[in-house]
């Protein structure tokens, strides 16, 4: 079992003052967003992860209201970019421009960044984008940063990535590339909104009140409540369900032959990464000082569905993946 280097009432008063500026964040974000709870505790678990989450859903579920409203309530420079079928990757990047030196002066190139360079990047409808466009994002989701002409340029920390995409329309979108899915912590599925919470919002967003989003944390206490998060312990039995719930989902490893049969291939070791990191979180979100075997089967589905596959056999048969994941999570129980 992982331990708390230090065991004094110190850390374990910073963890639940942390938990409870967490509880605050959840709050104002819910005042804005209604019917959404699950959605919000996922997406702050990805970015208390230090992750990047792939929102999907049909349009008009506030996808881009709860990116907007993070920004705010989180204290973070947040961009926008809306993925086009005609954007280019110098458009996410930025680019080299030749500029005049003047009377005299030598002309030289100059860098102009791109919207890429924020704290908060909310990537609209990503899958719009052609791949060329798509892997312009994967270096700097995965280094913190990009190379243009062979310089290296670092985006801002802390760097988040909260793409959405819409589950519906095909025509005119492309695939995201296995490498780029994987790059994504959760996979958070947004759904409509229950009968009380769309009344509430009917008359919250057709008034005449202004709804005022105040900023709760800053950047600095954000990566210092990230930071607290890798020193949440981790029970020993938390680690063998984490272990053991991604290795029976990977086909030809002797998972067993019902995963060869229903799963083409499956999650890799980020996964599991994924995984340690995201209980730590929930965990800390719910004001607990260490993660249980329930975080795991819990955040299951989000962080394994966009890291595997069916077979043609299992799709046939009408089986989900979301179905598969939570065979195999009930297993840890």
């Amino acid at each position: 079992m992982s331990t708390l280097t230090q065991t004094d009432d110190a850390i374990v008063g910073r963890i639940e003052a942390a938990g409870e500026r967490i509880q605050r964040v959840q709050k104002a974000a819910s005042a804005v967003i209604f019917g959404q709870e699950e959605v919000i505790e996922r997406t702050l678990v990805t970015i208390l992860s230090g992750g990047h989450a792939l929102l999907i859903g049909v349009p008009g579920l506030a996808k881009t209201l709860l990116v907007e409203t993070l920004g705010k309530v989180l204290g973070l420079d947040a961009k926008r970019i809306q993925f086009t079928p005609d954007l280019m990757p110098s458009d996410i990047i930025g680019s080299e421009v030749l500029e005049d030196g003047g009377s005299g002066g030598r002309r030289g190139f100059r860098f102009v960044r791109g919207p890429i360079f924020a704290q908060l990047l909310m990537a609209d409808e990503i899958n719009r984008a052609s791949p060329k466009t798509q892997s312009a994002l994967l270096q700097a989701m995965q280094e913190h940063h990009v190379t243009v002409a062979g310089q290296r340029h670092d985006v801002p920390i802390p760097f988040h990535v909260l793409a959405t995409q819409n589950p519906l329309e095909q025509e005119g979108t492309y695939p995201l590339p296995e490498a780029q899915l994987d790059r994504f912590l959760l996979q958070i599925d947004v759904s409509y909104p229950d009968l009380g919470a769309e009344r509430r919002m009917l008359f919250a967003t057709t008034g005449t009140d202004e709804r005022r989003i105040e900023a709760i944390l800053t950047a600095q206490e954000l990566m210092a409540i990230q930071r607290l998060v890798r020193q949440l312990p981790v029970p020993d039995k938390v680690v063998e369900a984490i272990l053991k719930l991604t290795r029976s989902a990977r086909p030809g490893t002797g998972a067993g032959s019902e995963t060869d049969r229903l799963i083409a291939w499956g999650p890799g070791p980020r996964a599991s990464q994924a995984l340690m990191l995201a209980v730590r979180a929930k965990a800390l979100i719910d004001g607990r000082l260490a993660p249980s075997v329930d975080d795991v089967i819990a955040l299951a589905e989000p962080v394994l569905k966009h890291r595997m596959a069916l077979t043609f056999a299992a799709r046939a048969e009408g089986e989900t993946a979301s179905g598969v994941i939570n065979r195999l999570a009930a297993a840890l129980e």
